[in-house]
C-alpha cells in the first residue's frame, strides 16, 4: 500500500482555505494526500471557525509545527507575495520542504515546469512551454499563455490572462480579470491592479491601474 504524503496547510484564512479545496479535490481524484491541518500564528476565531465547520484541524503556530512536523510537506496559503517570502525564509531555515497543490481540473500544455510549493487552483488554463518559479500562486480560472515566464512568489488573481511570451518577474500581484498583452515584461514587486490591461513594459515597484494601463 503507498504512503500518503502528509501536507499542512499554512494559513487558515480565505486563500488557506482555497488550499484545501486544491488539496481535497486531488485526494478525491486519486492522490495520495493526507492532509495533516492548518497552521497559522494569528488566526481569527471566524477562521477557526470555518475550519472546524469542514471538519480540519488547527494545529498551532508555524514554528510550534515546525517543531514536530517529522516528515511532513507544507502548501502556502498566504496570498501576498512579501508575506510569502518572508514566511517560506523561516520554513526554508528550518528545513521544511513545499509540496505541489494542483487542482485536477486545471489543463496544462507540454513542457510545462512548476516551481516548489506552486498552487493551481480549480479552472486554470496553462499552455505550452510555460515556467514557474518558487511558490506561483495561480487563482481559480485564471490563463497563462504559451512561453510565459512567471518567477518566484508571483500571485495570478482570480480570471487573470497572461498572455504568450510574457514575463513576469518575482513578488508580484496580478489582480483579478487583468490583462497582460503579449510579450511584454513586468518588473519585480509590481501590483496590476484588478481588470487593468497593460500594454506596455512596466518596471520593478509600479502600481498599475486603468485601461490602457498606467502607473506610478
Amino acid at each position: 500500500m503507498a504512503t500518503s504524503n502528509r501536507v499542512v496547510v499554512i494559513g487558515a484564512s480565505g486563500f488557506g482555505r482555497e488550499c484545501l479545496d486544491v488539496l481535497e479535490a486531488m485526494i478525491e481524484a486519486g492522490s495520495a494526500i493526507d492532509v495533516v491541518g492548518v497552521a497559522d500564528d494569528s488566526p481569527s476565531a471566524a477562521n477557526l471557525q470555518r475550519l472546524k465547520d469542514r471538519g480540519v484541524g488547527y494545529v498551532g503556530t508555524i514554528a510550534a509545527w515546525l517543531t514536530r512536523r517529522g516528515n511532513e510537506q507544507y502548501v502556502l496559503g498566504i496570498g501576498d507575495p512579501a508575506v510569502r517570502r518572508k514566511i517560506v525564509a523561516k520554513l526554508d531555515a528550518a528545513g521544511a520542504s513545499a509540496a505541489e497543490a494542483v487542482h485536477p481540473s486545471a489543463t496544462f500544455g507540454a513542457k510545462t515546469v512548476l516551481g516548489e510549493g506552486v498552487v493551481v487552483c480549480a479552472g486554470s488554463t496553462i499552455s505550452t512551454n510555460v515556467r514557474f518559479g518558487r511558490h506561483v500562486h495561480v487563482n481559480p480560472n485564471a490563463t497563462i499563455g504559451h512561453d510565459a515566464d512567471l518567477r518566484d512568489f508571483v500571485s495570478i488573481n482570480p480570471a487573470a490572462v497572461i498572455s504568450g511570451e510574457v514575463m513576469v518577474d518575482s513578488d508580484t500581484l496580478v489582480g483579478a480579470a487583468a490583462t497582460i498583452l503579449q510579450g511584454l515584461r513586468v518588473g519585480q514587486r509590481t501590483i496590476v491592479g484588478a481588470g487593468s490591461v497593460v500594454t506596455k513594459n512596466v518596471p520593478a515597484g509600479a502600481v498599475v491601474k486603468g485601461v490602457p494601463g498606467v502607473w506610478t
